[in-house]
């Protein structure tokens, strides 16, 4: 039992300390990968619209 807990500690720790050498975005940076993310999402969403849109007609069609 006692060795768990000190396992779980160490765990914690050693996260800790991991997160602080972590490089953290600044605002503007994190504002720019935003965007570009919403702007892909946005893309992809438009391409598979219209991808079901042509498949839709190409169905139909052939019904």
């Amino acid at each position: 039992m006692k060795k768990s807990f000190k396992s779980m500690f160490s765990f914690f720790s050693e996260s800790w300390a991991e997160l602080k050498k972590v490089r953290w975005p600044n605002r503007k940076e994190l504002t720019n990968y935003t965007l570009v993310v919403l702007g892909t999402i946005v893309v992809m969403a438009v391409f598979f619209w219209v991808i079901d849109i042509g498949l839709s007609y190409a169905i139909e069609a052939i019904i």
